[in-house]
């Protein structure tokens, strides 16, 4: 009897402990921008989140973090140790292979005034601003710092020659991390297609930078001549430019322009979420947007609302791994 009942109480404890993994749903934000600010921004999605789940039928304590890196959220997402995830769309595509993730919205944002695949339009001294229209994608850019080489690389696109790549190879290059779409991805995937498939790997001076902050600060330092960027990365960062004397309108230049990215997902992992809790997080995310105190979460990686969307809508991504992967 005693050895039933130590069995009996063995399980209520196993059970208890599982249950008690089952309330705890963490969301991983990927460190576009300083880790430390984002938390401070993403910090009430864990008391709103668990209040919009609840109307929905679920009892969840919501942990937000924000990963050391794109690859580690990840990494994780795929081992299932956490439960969702804000991916890029080159990293959903890069752990998706395994079929442990899926995507479960993605992005919509304000369009901006200026989408021109035509680097020149970009640099007409004006600030890029947004537009009402709502996009479901974004475009990369390369962007020539106040260094003297990257003004001599602005002079020849904004004069309309096309730079060879002898100009590009001449360049001190910041980028971002490999599975970032427009920090890495999409412009090699521009370079593989217009200079005899090359790619960021080919340079002969190219270095990760640490975030799109560290890219900024190394142009102001002239330690890079250009650096990759999302399009609208020189309207988050024109203070910096301000605070050291500058104008990030008129002391930079886009010199390249990518084709469009889709935009950014809301991953989750398969280990953990079942279809019926992915519903759930897809409708408690575009309402949650809907309000202003979730919009005010959303806007640190300028998202201003979400979409349901399929594993196919990023097939354009996978098609540009594998260009980089056979590079």
């Amino acid at each position: 009897m005693k050895k039933v009942f130590s069995v009996l109480i063995a399980l209520v404890a196993i059970f208890g402990l599982a249950a008690c993994g089952r309330q705890t749903l963490t969301v991983t934000f990927v460190p576009s921008r300083d880790s430390a600010d984002i938390l401070d921004t993403v910090e009430p999605l864990q008391d709103l989140l668990s209040a919009k789940l609840e109307e929905l039928g679920y009892n969840f304590e919501v942990i937000v973090e924000v990963s050391s890196s794109y690859e580690a959220a990840g990494e994780a997402l795929d081992a299932g140790t956490t439960d969702i995830a804000f991916l890029p769309g080159g990293t959903y595509a890069l752990y998706s292979e395994d079929g442990n993730i899926d995507v479960a919205l993605a992005a919509t944002r304000a369009g901006l005034s200026k989408d021109s695949a035509d680097a020149a339009e970009w640099n007409d001294g004006n600030p890029t601003e947004a537009v009402s229209e709502e996009v479901t994608y974004y475009r990369g850019l390369v962007v020539a710092g106040p260094s003297e080489y990257g003004r001599s690389l602005a002079a020849k696109v904004n004069s309309g020659e096309a730079l060879t790549w002898d100009d590009l190879n001449g360049a001190k290059w910041g980028h971002q991390s490999p599975t970032s779409s427009s920090g890495t991805i999409y412009p090699s995937v521009y370079l593989y297609n217009n200079y005899d498939g090359k790619t960021i790997n080919d340079l002969a001076n190219h270095s990760q930078a640490d975030g799109y902050g560290g890219a900024v600060a190394g142009l102001l330092s002239e330690t890079y001549d250009v650096v990759t960027m999302y399009a609208d990365a020189r309207r988050d960062y024109a203070d910096t430019f301000t605070d050291a004397g500058l104008n990030i309108w008129s002391d930079t230049a886009v010199i390249i322009v990518t084709d469009g990215i889709f935009n950014d997902t809301i991953s989750i992992s398969k280990e953990t979420v079942d279809a019926d809790l992915k519903a759930a997080i897809q409708t408690a995310f575009i309402d949650l947007a809907k309000t202003e105190e979730g919009a005010a979460v959303f806007a640190i990686y300028s998202h201003s609302g979400y979409k349901v969307v399929s594993d196919s809508d990023y097939n354009a991504a996978r098609t540009a791994q594998e260009i980089l992967q056979n590079a």
